[in-house]
């Protein structure tokens, strides 16, 4: 006899560990975002102190309307003080340049008209037999303490008479291999004139006759006799 087994299938579940799942709580809280907002009773910033402005530490750094009333005045001092230096500056530069072109550069100075006489007496024959060789005569101004040579001023001036006319005068030493002298310059300058004119210019040496360059004077003269040399006598109005 056969005996028939009913079997029933036996399912196995297979039991998986259990995980408890991780929950990110800093995501879940709500996020504050900074903002600013101003607010009757937020407090302001305190101001820096700064130095206060005066006429000798303004570097000109602080805005004109952040200077109180005593600053600004401070200020405008120092800017005219600044600008008066300037002028001052200027003015004292105008002067010098002036100085020197008059006593130094310009043709009609003294320094010029003492340069051509020193030339003119090396020049001249009758001053080189007296004196010597002329690229050797040495011409300086009035004797001084100082050795150096070029220390010794120049003796000149300058004098207007009563009717307007102005006279120059120059003076100076020479020194030659044979001997030395002195020489004297009369220039005159007429009344709405614009050059110097010699009236006379003379080289006196030692034991020596003087030696004129220049004598307006004896010019005139001479030129009046022979004018009257050559025009004859004129005698009741005609000339014979």
């Amino acid at each position: 006899m056969m005996i028939k087994s009913h079997l029933t299938p036996v399912l196995r579940l297979r039991t998986l560990p259990f995980t408890s799942p991780v929950v990110n709580l800093r995501a879940l809280q709500p996020r504050h975002y900074a903002t600013h907002h101003q607010t009757s009773s937020s407090k302001s910033e305190p101001e820096v102190k700064r130095r206060s402005v005066t006429p000798f530490n303004d570097t000109g750094s602080v805005p004109w309307s952040s200077l109180s009333i005593l600053e600004k005045g401070a200020r405008a001092s120092q800017q005219t003080f600044n600008f008066g230096l300037v002028i001052l500056g200027l003015t004292l530069t105008s002067g010098v340049l002036y100085v020197l072109y008059t006593e130094v550069f310009s043709p009609s100075s003294r320094t010029a008209y003492f340069n051509r006489a020193v030339d003119r007496i090396k020049a001249d024959p009758r001053l080189i037999e007296l004196l010597g060789d002329g690229k050797k005569i040495e011409a300086f101004g009035e004797e001084t303490g100082n050795k150096w040579r070029r220390a010794r001023p120049i003796a000149s001036s300058e004098v207007t008479d009563r009717n307007g006319v102005q006279h120059m005068y120059i003076n100076f030493n020479l020194k030659g291999p044979k001997g030395t002298g002195t020489a004297f310059v009369h220039l005159f300058k007429p009344v709405g004139g614009k050059q110097w004119e010699y009236k006379y210019f003379y080289v006196d040496v030692k034991g020596q006759q003087r030696i004129y360059l220049e004598n307006t004077e004896a010019a005139a003269a001479l030129a009046a006799k022979e004018r009257s040399k050559t025009d004859g006598i004129k005698f009741l109005g005609i000339r014979w």
